[in-house]
This record gives structure tokens, C-alpha cells and sequence, in this order.
């Protein structure tokens, strides 16, 4: 007598279940060695200068453009000139343009010598808009040691009306590093923050009241 088993279905089940369970376990095993990110947030003031120009217009701050490798919230480093890496397991809490336009927008607007300042979308009738290039934003050894927080900015100044550039400069600012560790590299970027954040709301102030003197 001739007899035929039959697989039943759950053993044909079987298989891939045990294939299932092997992948679950491999991807916990893959997160459980995934290096840990530290996320860095540079705490940055800009104290106001009293030698600042009070002006009675509106100024939109356009967000800054930038090369992919700048705009990024890694944490780009150059070890040597010309070469570019990036540090593990750290990054900042936002892209680098939007840092830089966080902080160009809070210094004016803490400044307490502008009649208003916003964003393009905030729907203010801006005289002024800023419009801002970032170069740079690396720690740089440049052959050294230790690293220097490097920003480098370019800023025009253009009147909403005709589109004409009242004024246009490139802000350059590096500050060292005490050691290699990186929140000492942090902190140095606070400090070429805080510079840049001075220098470009001084220079704004000063060449758009300069220029609305000159049409009065």
C-alpha cells in the first residue's frame, strides 16, 4: 500500500520564520554597535556695541546659501590642507546656514538698535534684505597642532526696491582651540560665532544707515 505525506503548512512555515528571527536578531545586534552621536548646540550672545548706528528701517535676513560640504550638520574638520573629513560620532543640531541665521537674526534683533528685523516669509515690508553666503565653517589645522575654528561669510546688503547692492563684504574669523578634544573645538566655534555675529550686525547697521543718509 502505497502512502504520500503531506507537509503541512506550518512546517512549511518553518523556514522562514527562522529566517525572520536570524534578521531581527542581526539588525538589534547592529544597533546595539552603532557608535553613539553627540549632538552640539554652540551657545552663542552677541553683546551690542552702544557705537552702533540706531536706524529707523526694516531689514529681511535671507537664509544663507552654502556648498553641500559646508551646509551639513556634520561636523567637517581639515586635518591637513586640502583635505576634508568629518568627525564620528558628533554632529551639530542643525546645518551651519541655519546657525548662521539664527545668529545674525538674534543679534540684530537683541541689539535693540533696528526698527525690525525677520525672515523674507515673516511678510514684514523690508527697506533692506541681507542676503548671506557661508564659505567656510570647519576647525582647520593648517599645518599645525591644534585646530582653529574657521567661518567665513559673504555678506551683501541690497535695497528691497531697485535690487541695487548698497554694500558687500566677506567676514573672515578664526579662533583656536585650547586642545584636539572636540568640545574645546566647540567652544571655539563659539567664540568665531560671536565675532562673526558682531562684525556683521556692526557693518549691516553702519552701511544701511549710511546709504538712507545718503537718500535723505
Amino acid at each position: 500500500m502505497n502512502t504520500s505525506l503531506t507537509t503541512s503548512p506550518w512546517l512549511r512555515a518553518l523556514p522562514l520564520a527562522a529566517s525572520l528571527m536570524l534578521l531581527a536578531g542581526c539588525s538589534a545586534l547592529s544597533s546595539q554597535q552603532r557608535d553613539p552621536v553627540t549632538i552640539y548646540a554652540p551657545l552663542v550672545q552677541v553683546t551690542p556695541d552702544p557705537n552702533w548706528p540706531k536706524v529707523d528701517w526694516q531689514l529681511a535676513v535671507v537664509k544663507p546659501t552654502a556648498s553641500r560640504v559646508v551646509d551639513s550638520p556634520r561636523i567637517a574638520v581639515r586635518p591637513v590642507p586640502g583635505e576634508i573629513q568629518v568627525y564620528r560620532g558628533v554632529s551639530w543640531s542643525q546645518p551651519s546656514t541655519g546657525m548662521i541665521e539664527d545668529l545674525v537674526l538674534n543679534a540684530l534683533e537683541d541689539s535693540g538698535k533696528i526698527r525690525s528685523v525677520a525672515r523674507p516669509a515673516s511678510g514684514i515690508r523690508a527697506d533692506s534684505r541681507l542676503v548671506l553666503h557661508l564659505r567656510r565653517f570647519d576647525p582647520d589645522y593648517a599645518g599645525g597642532t591644534l585646530p582653529s575654528a574657521v567661518v567665513e561669510l559673504n555678506a551683501k546688503l541690497l535695497q528691497s526696491s531697485d535690487q541695487r547692492v548698497v554694500a558687500s563684504r566677506t567676514f573672515l574669523v578664526s579662533k583656536p582651540a585650547t586642545t584636539t578634544a572636540i568640545p574645546q573645538v566647540v567652544e571655539a566655534f563659539e567664540q568665531s560665532l560671536q565675532a562673526l555675529g558682531q562684525e556683521v550686525v556692526g557693518w549691516t547697521l553702519a552701511e544701511g544707515e549710511a546709504d538712507a543718509r545718503r537718500k535723505r
